[in-house]
């Protein structure tokens, strides 16, 4: 019987110590009870977005601050604090001001990863931030050659196994999300595949792939949809629980009879001392946006997956894929010996 695995996202593993900006998460968890005032916002909000401004974080952050300026009349600036896969800009979160004021994105596995490898030295956990609301799921894909021979699921999983360790993937680095769905996928079948790692970044996997060094590249639905357009590859499937709007023809390996599930998503939190009235209106109102057919239609346009859980909803979501990736991270260790 397969096993059953679910997972939910993507970062690379960096080895980096961090110290606090200002404080540990876990001091800027402690209750704030000043809350906020029944015409919150009154001032000017901030962002902070903890990758560089172009990347597919910052312009979805940054579309949701313009939607979120007309809902709640105010002025929200975004603020890049890149490095260390998101780590940088966690820990300035964790340690923001406690008034509501100052929230921030939050991508898994990074967020997640960066506390589950101690040597990464993260002075946050998920008890350093109150979740608000996630914005963003995108589910991995897995792109072979468009003259392979495999042409489904099966086929390629069938093959790792006949050929242990003889099928090279791609990954964007150790515990990257593209390391954590090929380990699921062995999990889960009797394949075995022989990793790739690339912590250079997406461009040097795809140049690999297109160069025919690796027979199997793995990224987000977002990267490869132009590269079926263009004929440079094949999907053969997806790693969510449904199929892709953006590829409503690739089948789901759960359809294939693997319950793998691996996305990256990307959502809001406050730091844990903000006051609950903040997380509730900020929560509230990025579902009322998420509501609006024309602020969706300019999230796909930009090739990002709307998908919408409110604080509570998130905070469970959070919960469930840190206790995956728990599971996961031991073999992540192994494999990368």
């Amino acid at each position: 019987m397969r096993k059953t695995l679910t997972s939910i996202s993507g970062a690379a593993l960096l080895l980096i110590s961090l110290t606090a900006c200002g404080g540990s998460g876990d001091t800027a968890a402690n209750e704030n009870t000043s809350g906020v005032g029944e015409n919150y916002p009154s001032e000017p909000m901030k962002i902070i977005v903890g990758y560089g401004p172009g990347g597919s974080t910052d312009v979805g952050a940054r579309l949701m601050a313009d939607a979120l300026e007309k809902e709640l009349d105010t002025t929200i600036t975004v603020e890049n604090r890149e490095g260390a896969g998101g780590q940088v800009g966690l820990t300035a979160l964790a340690n923001a001001e406690c008034d509501g004021y100052t929230f921030g994105t939050v991508n898994f596995p990074s967020a997640i990863v960066s506390v589950l490898d101690e040597s990464r030295g993260a002075t946050y956990t998920k008890d350093s931030f109150a979740p608000t609301a996630l914005q963003v799921v995108d589910p991995t894909a897995v792109v072979v050659a468009p003259d392979s021979p495999y042409e489904t699921i099966d086929d390629l999983v069938q093959a790792a196994a006949k050929n242990p360790e003889k099928i090279r993937v791609t990954t964007s680095g150790v515990a990257s999300n593209e390391h954590f769905a090929m380990l699921a996928l062995e999990e889960a079948s009797k394949a075995e595949f022989a990793p790739v790692h690339f912590p250079a970044g997406g461009g040097a996997l795809k140049t690999a792939f297109l160069g025919g060094e690796v027979e199997v590249f793995v990224a987000n639905v977002s990267d490869v949809v132009d590269m079926t357009k263009n004929g440079q590859g094949k999907v053969l499937g997806v790693m969510e629980a449904e199929r892709s709007p953006f590829l409503p023809e690739v089948p789901t390996f759960i359809e294939a009879g693997y319950d793998v599930q691996i996305s990256s998503s990307r959502g809001y939190a406050f730091p844990a001392c903000a006051p609950e009235e903040a997380v509730t209106k900020i929560s509230e109102t990025i579902g009322t946006i998420m509501d609006d057919e024309k602020f969706l239609t300019q999230m796909k346009n930009l090739g990002l997956a709307p998908s919408y859980r409110g604080a509570e909803a998130y905070s469970q979501y959070w919960s469930e894929t840190e206790t995956v990736f728990k599971d996961l991270f031991p073999l992540v260790r192994e494999d990368a010996k």
